[in-house]
């Protein structure tokens, strides 16, 4: 079972109303903070923590970022690239994921990112690829809306082929490092890349040698039928988000056809869906914090304001209480997913915006696991023996609460179960993971493509 840690470099966790649990901690600006995250996810021997990112305030609702500053609704971003490098000063197993976006990023850029970080952790890098949907960070980057569907995927296809090619640009051998003939590396083993595509030309090579583990492991997230597909082509890690063992199951089903069918083996791809698991000394325990995290910390206007921002819709005119009617679901992009994955909560119930609103600021479209460790640990492991995924990936109501209970008290029944490592046998993410390393990509000679 592969087990990754979803955070935030940010006030909340992906559960918006997490700054106000009693137990959360306020130390999203303090280097210690992420680094005792680490620890604890290492001591856990967790695969991988990987940080989920967006490049603007929610400031869709109303035209405005107010309600999100006023009500905590993930104001606070903070740039990925220090973060990732104090966790990696704190640990020495642990993997360490980012989100770059292919939307605005270049690929020069990202390439050196996680080639640098591969190289600085001892090879424990990943990519989590995003191709952006938010008018919001658009706008932040001088752009008036983003692209539209096809169109971010056929840049995100070119995107990671440049990104690919750079981190091969050096063989693995081309560093030579001889004092006495003064031959820092040889030029042969050095390649430009001469590439010219529809959305990028770059020379190369990259500046840094090729990564420990060849090539970071690559994560997404694409739920639609081109972004399964670009994940069955591209990612060692499909990062999903399924309500039900049925749902899931029919998921896992689905992406490993594809993996096949893009001549990739399905078992070297490992497909996680998000869960949240609220671990208690006793059951009881477990259920009153699955009450305060479900329905008492999330604001109505920060839920409004990630939905708007989510939606690329100004939900300022509407009440809470309002009905959610095929008109606007038809209107409103990206909606129609939102109320199928609600739909599997809470059945035939009138469908109304609060309800939509409070799911989206929670991120409930994925399992909640709630009880003892023994009990938690009973929930994944059905999952898991089930063929509904390959392992989870855990969010948090609170942190760095949820991780320390979890660790205390469920990895050591998945220990005794047998579903889980006792210890790392590996160094790199790759190892961990039972990746195999990538052998160069290379353009054919003489090509431009």
């Amino acid at each position: 079972m592969a087990l990754v840690a979803f955070m935030q470099a940010s006030n909340v966790s992906v559960y918006s109303g997490s700054w106000r649990y009693p137990a959360s901690e306020h130390g999203f600006l303090d280097l210690r903070y992420y680094q005792k995250i680490a620890r604890t996810l290492e001591e856990g021997t967790f695969d991988l923590m990987f940080f989920d990112d967006r490049l603007a305030m929610p400031a869709i609702y109303g035209n405005s970022v107010a309600e999100a500053v006023r009500y905590g609704a993930r104001p606070v971003k903070l740039d990925l690239t220090a973060v990732l490098g104090v966790a990696a000063a704190a640990t020495d197993h642990l993997g360490l994921g980012a989100t770059y976006s292919t939307t605005y990023y270049p690929p020069y850029h990202v390439a050196r990112t996680f080639a640098t970080l591969d190289h600085l952790s001892g090879g424990r890098a990943a990519w989590n690829v995003v191709t952006s949907v938010n008018d919001a960070e658009a706008r932040n980057f001088g752009v008036e809306a983003h692209l539209d569907h096809d169109a971010r995927y056929d840049r995100a296809e070119e995107f990671i082929q440049v990104v690919s090619r750079l981190w091969d640009s050096w063989e693995d051998d081309a560093l030579v490092l001889d004092r006495e003939a003064g031959e820092f590396a040889d030029p042969s083993k050095v390649h430009e890349l001469h590439h010219k595509g529809p959305y990028f030309q770059v020379r190369g090579p990259l500046t840094v040698p090729r990564p420990p583990q060849g090539r970071p492991p690559i994560i997404q997230a694409g739920s639609s039928g081109r972004g399964r597909d670009f994940a069955a082509r591209w990612a060692d890690l499909i990062f999903t988000g399924d309500p039900s063992l049925q749902v899931a199951q029919e998921h896992y089903r689905d992406q490993k056809d594809r993996i096949a069918a893009h001549g990739r083996d399905p078992d070297a791809v490992r497909v996680l869906p998000m869960a949240y698991t609220i671990v208690g000394e006793t059951e009881a325990a477990a259920r009153e914090k699955e009450d305060v995290f479900l329905n008492r910390l999330v604001h109505p206007m920060a839920s409004l304001a990630l939905l708007s921002e989510l939606t690329n819709y100004d939900f300022s005119g509407h009440s809470l209480d309002d009905p959610v009617t095929d008109e606007l679901i038809e209107s409103v992009s990206g909606v129609r997913g939102l109320v199928q994955g609600v739909r599997r909560h809470v059945g035939d119930a009138t469908l109304t915006l609060r309800m939509l609103a409070s799911h989206r600021a929670t991120l409930l479209q994925g399992p909640r696991f709630v009880g003892t460790g023994p009990q938690v640990a009973e929930q994944m492991q059905q999952w898991f023996d089930d063929e509904a995924c390959d392992g989870f990936v855990l969010a948090a109501t609170h942190l760095p609460g949820t991780f320390e209970e979890f660790v205390r008290m469920a990895v050591p029944e998945l220990r005794r179960r047998g579903v889980f490592r006792s210890e790392y046998t590996g160094t790199t993410l790759r190892e961990h993971l039972g990746l195999d390393r990538p052998e160069p990509m290379r353009a054919p000679s003489g090509s431009d493509s």
